[in-house]
């Protein structure tokens, strides 16, 4: 009887949750059809703290308003969402424009701008309570603006950070640097895919250094992947388009002629045609026997890439060249390009050196041997060639760290990405965007709220999605995919693409970020990434982990009549490398994995300000928003959780001696006396608490002189809930809105405190004028009277 009676209130109890889960369902969907009824006013949403209720379909909504509206920048929360209208919106991006954020005194107030978020980070980085390097993190998938954005910046910056300098010539010269630097390194790094036709294939990290509110100079930081670099390159495409007859001739680049590494050369690029980005060359520096050198280089690759091999008759004999790459003499023409000699050419493409104890062995080359050198060849070239563009950049830009105190960076990195066929480029390219979403996700979601609790806020956690399990997956310890293909890799043995799909099933199937289909034929494994799922192929992607290159390639083009590059392989740090033995092979994902370290190390040292690109469309139709395609993204990138967080939470937080040593001239307290006393009485830790008890009182005081201008009757007590500002244990939570007014009255203080100043000064000089002149005129007087006598 028991038992059943305790079915019976187990049962009462589910049916209750399950009318309460009913009751709270319908009256959120009520809640949303009231707030979409009204769907003329969705569009005046600037911010997306302001939509109620915040779920997925009111963002959405709320988007696809303001997108159809034509207005294409809004704020949710902490970060700004920027749907690409793939069409030119030249008013959006003005000098008046630029002028008139950087001029306004709230900012905030004018419409959701990129130039909103670079003129926050310029104001920080100057200080207003404690000058601090700023990263702007622009995020999105491949297509979604990102490029165009860090544009924006660039420009932004160049012209508001050059236009306090008094100096003309400088301000220009500076200006044409820091503008010329991205078309040049676009051309160079960025390239056409299926999805992008100016997809980045590189990650950027552009440092703009400053000297209070002076732009000094720039520096780049790359996060590169050597083998995605060279395969249908931008500038080779500009060479094609813009190259006019005397160039061809000289680049032997036939117009008739086509290129295997350059497959969309039908394309049309709208921006940065071949002229602008030689001038921009030359604005930074790099004089015309550089550029002929470069471009000579370049048409030598895109000959390279057209020398293909046929099978030998014999094992014992060396692949010979097809028919197709005989008829132009492709390999001659890759030789007088890259001035090495011919034979020395043809026989490191074909053959290859094998060392048998002291001796060196030589073997002919199958027929994938052969391409595979040949790829490995352009690689290293063009890997070289775009370290040492960075490095001239820099070397031409960056300025002493003694003359530069703070900086902002800019960071451009290359889109999340998923196609039919994904290898180890992708692989690598969507571990990058895993670690910039964690770095969010670190940042804002979780230490924000970790902070208000520690704080003794009032605060119930807002969950969000973690995506520290696939990143576990891809870099975790003691067995990971990088772990695993590293090791594979370092094996003195052929590849085995099933052999090695075998062992990650069993070493991570426990991990449930990883998955595979049973049905398919090829060897793969599926990863489920923030964004979405990706199947990477396993064939070939061993051997673009090894990247071998041979030391017989690196001697190869230490012999070039080329100084320019001969200069990239002089070191002959390639080949030792080479020779080094199997075990301490430096694998590609390594070394990608230590510059994204690099990278990773310097925006957790910074503050952040994030900007999410939305591609609306996967056609990169103009105007077009496709509702499916939009909400995979804002799901993937936590928008909704970071709405929810921003419009609960206080974006200013500072410690109470920061805020007391800025603000306090509010109040005209003194404090130093108090703790002095207080520390004399307590230990240490005791007087560490008293002191934070009594810059707390400090604290609460100006806040309550400046709540009380704001209304007769507002107060902070410790009861009181305020949406505007908290004081925790050791700091203060405040709004934007009320930094804004705390600015604003320290001014007004200032101003009033230098009038006071001002009026004591003056009177003292009437004084001593007075004196001066009694004085005078008691010394005349004496004067004339002893004359008298």
């Amino acid at each position: 009887m028991v038992f059943i009676n305790c079915i019976l209130q187990v049962n009462r109890l589910k049916d209750r949750d399950q009318d309460l889960r009913k009751s709270f369902t319908d009256s959120l969907e009520e809640d949303i059809r009231d707030f979409l009824i009204n769907e003329a006013e969705l569009h005046m949403y600037d911010d997306l703290t302001k939509v109620n209720p915040v779920t997925p379909s009111t963002v959405l909504k709320c988007l696809q308003a303001r997108y159809s509206a034509k207005v294409f920048y809004t704020h949710a929360g902490c970060t700004l969402v920027a749907l690409n209208p793939f069409q030119p919106i030249p008013h959006l991006y003005s000098l008046d424009v630029m002028r008139e954020y950087h001029s306004a005194p709230q900012p905030q107030e004018f419409k959701p701008h990129i130039f909103i978020v670079a003129e926050e980070a310029y104001r920080n980085v100057q200080g207003q309570v404690e000058p601090m390097n700023q990263s702007l993190v622009v995020s999105g998938e491949s297509g979604a603006g990102k490029t165009w954005t860090s544009r924006c910046l660039m420009k932004y910056y160049a012209t508001v950070a050059t236009s306090s300098q008094k100096c003309q010539d400088t301000v220009e010269k500076i200006e044409r640097r820091v503008l010329g630097s991205n078309p040049v390194m676009e051309a160079f790094g960025n390239a056409c895919t299926l999805r992008n036709s100016n997809s980045s294939r590189f990650g950027k990290y552009i440092q703009l250094q400053l000297n209070g509110s002076v732009l000094l100079s720039l520096r780049s930081l790359i996060v590169s992947f050597e083998c995605m670099l060279v395969v249908y390159n931008r500038f080779d495409l500009k060479m094609m388009k813009g190259a006019t007859e005397k160039q061809r001739l000289e680049w032997m680049l036939p117009l008739e002629q086509d290129f295997a590494w350059l497959p969309h050369a039908e394309k049309t690029l709208e921006e940065d045609c071949l002229q602008e980005t030689v001038e921009a060359m030359i604005n930074l520096g790099i004089d015309e026997r550089k550029q002929t050198q470069i471009f000579r280089i370049l048409a030598g690759l895109l000959q390279l890439g057209n020398v293909d091999f046929r099978p030998a008759s014999e094992e014992a004999q060396t692949c010979d060249l097809d028919e197709h790459s005989k008829g132009v003499s492709k390999v001659m023409t890759t030789a007088d390009l890259l001035q090495v000699p011919l034979e020395e050419l043809q026989s490191c493409l074909t053959v290859r050196t094998l060392r048998a104890g002291k001796q060196n062995v030589l073997k002919p080359c199958s027929q994938s041997e052969c391409s595979v050198r040949r790829d490995c060849l352009a690689k290293v070239i063009y890997a070289q060639l775009f370290d040492w563009l960075v490095t001239f950049i820099n070397n031409s830009m960056c300025a002493d760290s003694s003359m530069w105190c703070n900086f902002i960076g800019l960071l451009d990195v290359y889109g999340f990405e998923c196609f039919l066929l994904n290898n180890l480029e992708q692989l690598c390219i969507n571990y990058a965007n895993e670690k910039l979403q964690q770095h969010f996700v670190a940042h804002y979601l979780k230490a924000q709220q970790e902070e208000y609790v520690t704080e003794g806020l009032q605060w119930s956690f807002i969950q969000y999605q973690d995506n520290q399990g696939c990143l576990d997956l891809i870099e975790g310890s003691p067995s990971s995919i990088f772990s695993l293909l590293n090791e594979e890799c370092r094996l003195n043995r052929a590849s085995d693409a099933k052999q090695f799909c075998v062992r990650l099933q069993k070493e991570l199937s426990d991990n449930t970020s990883i998955s595979w289909d049973k049905f398919s034929k090829q060897p793969h494994f599926t990863v489920a990434h923030y964004a979405g799922k990706v199947s990477y192929q396993i064939e070939g992607i061993m051997e673009k982990n090894k990247d071998p290159v041979s030391p017989e390639l690196i001697s190869l083009l230490q012999n070039s009549q080329d100084s320019l590059l001969h200069s990239l392989f002089a070191d002959g740090d390639r080949e030792s490398e080479g020779c080094r033995g199997h075990s301490k092979v430096v694998t590609v994902v390594s070394k990608f994995r230590n510059s994204l370290e690099s990278l990773m190390k310097i925006l957790h040292s910074t503050t952040p300000h994030y900007t999410r690109c939305i591609k609306p469309n996967p056609d990169c139709r103009p105007l077009t928003f496709k509702r499916e395609e939009v909400i995979a993204q804002l799901e993937a990138c936590g928008i909704v959780e970071t709405i929810n967080i921003s419009a609960a939470g206080f974006p200013i937080r500072i410690p109470y001696g920061s805020f007391f040593q800025r603000y306090g001239l509010i109040t005209n307290t003194r404090l130093t006396v108090q703790m002095n006393q207080m520390n004399t009485l307590l230990s240490p830790t005791g007087s560490e608490m008293s002191n934070q008890a009594v810059l707390g009182s400090a604290v609460e005081d100006v806040l309550n002189v400046l709540l009380k201008r704001r209304g007769p009757n507002s107060t902070l007590s410790p009861d009181d809930n305020n949406n505007m500002v908290h004081c925790g244990r050791t700091k203060v939570f405040l709004t934007h809105s009320l930094l804004e007014m705390l600015e604003e009255h320290r001014n007004r203080v200032r101003s009033q405190k230098a009038f006071c100043i001002q009026c004591c000064w003056r009177r003292h000089q009437n004084r001593q004028r007075n004196l001066k002149r009694q004085a005078a005129t008691r010394l005349q007087a004496v004067t004339f009277h002893c004359k008298k006598i």
